[in-house]
């Protein structure tokens, strides 16, 4: 998965004998405020420096299992922004994903096995999907703005357009700008809409402070996370992760239940 962790750094400070991830759990979080801080402070004082890699932080990662699900109220609490779902809002189970648009893993998983997912889970209406901004980078803030800008019908098709271009503008350096123009003008988007987009300073630290809440509160801290009706999701985000999360299959090496299937147990509601 991508992760915001530089690992030469991390291999560094525990062969130092710093304390651990969990037991510096309450620095870590003040350091990834005061980082935050810092490039929000940076942005609205004198504009975004739209660069791959201008996203400076480099927070200590939390060990995968010493993470504790959140609750399903808490995760589904109203946010900075709002919501942009696709699925029934009555659907029994919710997908949550962080993802970046910077993120390789994020791409495949939008380019490979989201169409599966929407065609199995979402479009019959037994789950609703979640995306929230969790960008490693302010190229991702960027991408994450302009399909914000594009409207809430033209949300996910700008989504789409960019993963599926990614390796065409998610570049070092700051000709990454110069090529998203490009796929925003084939989106429909004027040089003028652009500019005003990317200017948009309120925007740009909404979409931070989604990012920081998910570290925050839910500890995610690499690209793309999940979460199904509130339980982190484990595996390689295959559909067939999905399908044991939403209880359509058992899960690696368990025996199935009476007549071959799972038991599904009635999931949170959100």
């Amino acid at each position: 998965m991508g992760q915001v962790t530089d690992k030469s750094e991390k291999r560094a400070k525990d062969a130092s004998g710093e304390q651990p991830v969990g037991a510096a759990k309450t620095e870590r979080s003040k350091t990834m405020l005061i980082l935050i801080g810092v490039v929000v402070a940076a942005a609205v004082a004198g504009g975004v420096y739209y660069a791959r890699g201008g996203f400076n932080q480099h927070h200590e990662r939390v060990a995968d299992k010493d993470k504790v699900d959140p609750s399903v109220s808490e995760l589904m609490a109203p946010g900075p922004l709002p919501e942009m779902t696709m699925g029934s809002a009555d659907a029994p189970n919710t997908i949550v994903e962080y993802a970046s648009m910077t993120c390789p893993h994020c791409a495949a998983f939008q380019t490979t096995v989201l169409p599966e997912l929407k065609t199995k889970y979402i479009d019959t209406g037994k789950a609703r999907y979640i995306l929230r901004e969790f960008p490693l980078d302010n190229l991702a803030v960027a991408a994450f703005m302009l399909a914000r800008c594009a409207g809430n019908d033209r949300y996910f098709p700008m989504i789409d357009a960019l993963f599926a271009t990614q390796t065409t503008w998610a570049v070092p350096g700051a000709d990454g700008k110069d090529k998203l123009l490009l796929i925003a003008r084939q989106a429909g988007m004027s040089k003028d809409q652009f500019d005003k987009c990317l200017a948009d300073k309120d925007l740009f630290k909404k979409i931070v402070e989604v990012r920081t809440r998910g570290n925050e509160a839910f500890q995610v801290d690499s690209t793309p996370t999940f979460f199904v009706n509130g339980k982190r999701l484990k595996g390689d985000h295959q559909l067939k992760d999905f399908d044991v999360a939403l209880g359509e299959a058992p899960a690696e090496g368990s025996p199935p239940s009476e007549g071959g299937k799972t038991e599904r147990s009635t999931p949170p509601s959100p």
